[in-house]
């Protein structure tokens, strides 16, 4: 079985008919949330229906003309994404998701979309990839905006609305060249972050002779720019209160030898605004005592005309388990 990483804690792995028990958990948890959204026969209510939900998608993968994938956060099922039809002869296929309301915010459906979008475009030779949803359905549509889609059609009065009304489909789809001006467009944006990333990093090392300088912070920030740490001694500081004790602790010769690198990324990027979660480790003598340490980071980014800059940094040190937060 194959899992793909969407951020430090969350997966997108086969959602398979011998999960029937978590899909019907997580059912549960967001049937109240997604049924107006939603086909009925999704929806299951109970354990024998949401088993044959699975095993309609696990056939049409049998068949190539579908698939369901499941998006785990800490280990537990939380929603997914699914091809509710694919047609490789003809070049063209549906995408579809749901998640259950405590999942939401943090871009799970965007990502694992892009994941299955990507392998049925450059593997399987896609040319056009669907996403049908109600137009009321604002999230669903943020989805489709956010993985580049246009809307193609609204179709009127296609349902019923719960309310002795009906209410209008959307169809939205991107192309197969416009996906992959898009990506390539996202990878230049990437490789941007990652070196103002590397600079971020690279402003604390005192390691090898380096001689930090922290105040070159600005140049990395638009203005206004604010940095946070988590922990027992939470602080929100401006750029300036927060470079000038570094600089002091990095250049009295109280901390040496210091260098902090990532050990995994991942950059999402929205437009003229990107996010970024990144684990790092740590390493230096601190007062003569030798220490590593490690963490996360989240790193926000705005699109300035001079090229990406940062807007926000936080960050939470890793503390021994059952330490107090």
């Amino acid at each position: 079985m194959f899992a793909l990483p969407l951020t430090a804690t969350a997966q997108l792995r086969p959602l398979e008919p011998w999960h029937a028990e978590e899909f019907l958990a997580n059912l549960d948890r967001c049937r109240d949330h997604i049924k107006p959204w939603v086909g009925a026969s999704f929806v299951a209510e109970d354990l024998s229906q949401a088993r044959n939900v699975l095993e309609r998608y696990a056939d049409r993968r049998t068949r190539d003309n579908g698939g369901i994938w499941g998006i785990w956060d800490c280990d537990r099922l939380v929603g997914g994404v699914m091809f509710v039809s694919l047609d490789a002869k003809q070049g063209v296929c549906e995408a579809g998701c749901w998640l259950e309301p405590g999942a939401e915010g943090q871009g799970l459906v965007t990502r694992a979309a892009e994941l299955i979008l990507d392998w049925a475009i450059g593997e399987r030779g896609i040319q056009r990839v669907e996403w049908h949803t109600k137009a009321g359905n604002v999230r669903s549509i943020a989805v489709a905006k956010r993985l580049g889609m246009s809307r193609d059609a609204v179709l009127r009065s296609t349902d019923p609305d719960g309310l002795g009304g009906r209410t209008d489909s959307e169809i939205w789809s991107v192309l197969a060249h416009e996906w992959q001006a898009r990506k390539a467009a996202a990878e230049g944006d990437r490789a941007e972050i990652d070196r103002l990333v590397a600079a971020y990093f690279d402003l604390f090392t005192n390691a090898d002779g380096v001689v930090p300088d922290v105040a070159a912070i600005h140049h990395l920030f638009t203005p206004g720019g604010l940095i946070a740490n988590g922990g027992p001694r939470q602080r929100v500081c401006d750029l300036d209160s927060f470079a000038a004790p570094r600089q002091e602790l990095l250049t009295s010769g109280e901390l040496t030898g210091f260098s902090e690198e990532e050990t995994w990324s991942q950059t999402v990027v929205f437009g003229d605004v990107a996010q970024r979660l990144s684990r790092y480790r740590k390493r230096g003598v601190l007062r003569g005592e030798p220490f590593t340490g490690g963490g996360t980071k989240s790193l926000q980014f705005l699109r300035t005309p001079e090229g990406w800059r940062l807007t926000a940094v936080s960050w939470d040190d890793d503390r021994p388990h059952g330490a107090a937060r």
